[in-house]
């Protein structure tokens, strides 16, 4: 089981949709991930040494020099899966209680998403959990404040413990969204990520364009693929 939280109006429907709409041409493509490069997605582990290295000791190519491991530019979608193929963003509406979504790569995954509005009882659902996605808007300071004070209880949550965790920022297609040094500095991330249990992952997306997407699927793919 995967959770997908966040708050609400961060893009969590939306991710879903553009995931199972990806899913089916990413899997038929050659090397999947590997035929497009990891972008902005890049493991992050505890210990000594340990920054910027992938899950599965995989080292991405050093093409930057961010100690947080997440790129200078944000992984694009290979042509097959470029934003004109995706079209318009399909409709949605703020979730108000529980969506579960399957994804079949090697063995089926099934993404819970829970609504924003239920962060008082999401640890009634961390039973089975596997992985978890934390979304958090790029493009809103404040909510991106909030959002932090939701993934550090997250963090702490002891059945959580063995979670292997990918936070998401979303809406780097505005504007306004913020560089991901301004979200470093704005949420102390270094020091939440020296002091987790979880191994963390942290990606730049945006939903609504798609870039960075076939990173989350090759996340899902790589975290579930020994789960049972």
């Amino acid at each position: 089981m995967c959770l997908l939280l966040g708050a609400t109006g961060v893009g969590k429907t939306l991710l879903v949709k553009r995931l199972q709409t990806i899913f089916p041409r990413w899997a038929r493509g050659s090397g999947g991930l590997d035929a497009v490069g990891w972008g902005s997605l890049w493991g992050l582990e505890r210990g000594p040494g340990a920054v910027g290295e992938a899950r599965g000791g995989v080292r991405p190519p050093p093409l930057s020099s961010d100690p947080l491991g997440v790129l200078d530019c944000p992984a694009q979608l290979s042509s097959q899966d470029g934003n004109g193929d995706l079209g318009n963003p399909p409709a949605t509406r703020p979730t108000v209680g529980t969506n579960l979504t399957d994804i079949v790569a090697h063995r089926k995954i099934t993404i819970r998403e829970l609504g924003g509005c239920l962060g008082p009882i999401w640890s009634s659902y961390y039973g089975n959990c596997h992985s978890l996605l934390f979304m958090m808007d790029a493009s809103n300071p404040t909510q991106l404040s909030a959002s932090c004070v939701q993934l550090l209880g997250l963090l702490s949550a002891e059945p959580l413990a063995e979670a292997s965790v990918l936070i998401l920022f979303n809406k780097t297609d505005l504007p306004c969204y913020m560089t991901i040094e301004e979200m470093k500095s704005l949420i102390r991330l270094p020091d939440i990520i020296a002091c987790a249990k979880q191994n963390i992952t942290v990606a730049e997306i945006s939903a609504r364009k798609g870039t960075g997407l076939t990173g989350v699927l090759r996340w899902l793919q790589d975290t579930h693929r020994t789960s049972s």
